[in-house]
């Protein structure tokens, strides 16, 4: 584990194989667009509360989801077929990342970890083309959505969130229809939970992990903003 201090260049991280047995791989350091990207490029990710330094973590085993792996369960699709929803794509990227910015157990701490910076440079990287958005919406209320961002031919989600049942899975759907469509071969879902794997998402290892990251990392970016297929 490796400290970062203001003599650290932006884009310097030690190898994520040097991560902890939890995966943490380095403290310190601001939340910068041009650091955060690297870091994202080397398989590492920030995640920390407000009341610590900024942790930066490799864990292994990593949770992704390939586009053609989504599992739609059959009261899952039920509900999609009765649903009123409507679904929109970089809309409302910022109050996605705001509505998420709420307590989680799995945080490091169990409180709020999408901090106020950490909200202000995800703004920045959208401003940028690098954050993209699902956004769920029960007419024109706001009711669930997903974030995170695109580099190369993979997605990095960083947080969902439901205000109305399945509407989570619902932007998760669309993310994978979408990704499937446009060229992007994994999302990473970054920790395994229950959740995620019922939806799909499997384990690999930290060095199968950053071998597909190598190879999505040579495609060109999606920086565009996203539009979805109706």
């Amino acid at each position: 584990m490796q400290l970062i201090t203001a003599d650290t260049p932006e884009t310097q991280f030690p190898s994520p194989n040097s991560a902890s047995e939890e995966g943490l791989v380095a403290v310190g350091g601001e939340i910068t667009t041009k650091r955060v990207l690297s870091a994202y490029r080397q398989g590492i990710f920030p995640w920390y509360s407000e009341d610590q330094p900024v942790l930066w973590w490799s864990p292994e085993p990593r949770a992704i989801l390939y586009p053609d792996g989504i599992k739609i369960s059959r009261s899952l699709k039920k509900n999609l077929r009765r649903s009123k929803f409507s679904i929109t794509a970089d809309t409302a990227f910022s109050e996605v990342v705001k509505a998420c910015a709420g307590p989680r157990t799995q945080s490091p701490t169990g409180g709020t970890w999408i901090t106020a910076e950490m909200m202000d440079t995800y703004n920045r990287l959208h401003q940028l083309g690098y954050g993209h958005s699902i956004e769920v919406w029960d007419e024109e209320k706001l009711v669930g959505g997903l974030y995170g961002l695109s580099l190369g031919s993979a997605f990095f989600g960083e947080s969902m969130f439901s205000h109305k049942t399945d509407a989570s899975k619902l932007a998760l759907v669309y993310l994978a229809k979408f990704s499937k469509s446009s060229g992007i071969d994994f999302i990473d879902c970054q920790l395994p939970t229950v959740h995620l794997a019922s939806m799909g998402a499997i384990n690999i290892s930290r060095k199968e992990y950053l071998r597909i990251l190598e190879a999505a990392l040579k495609h060109q970016d999606h920086t565009k903003c996203w539009q979805l297929d109706d």
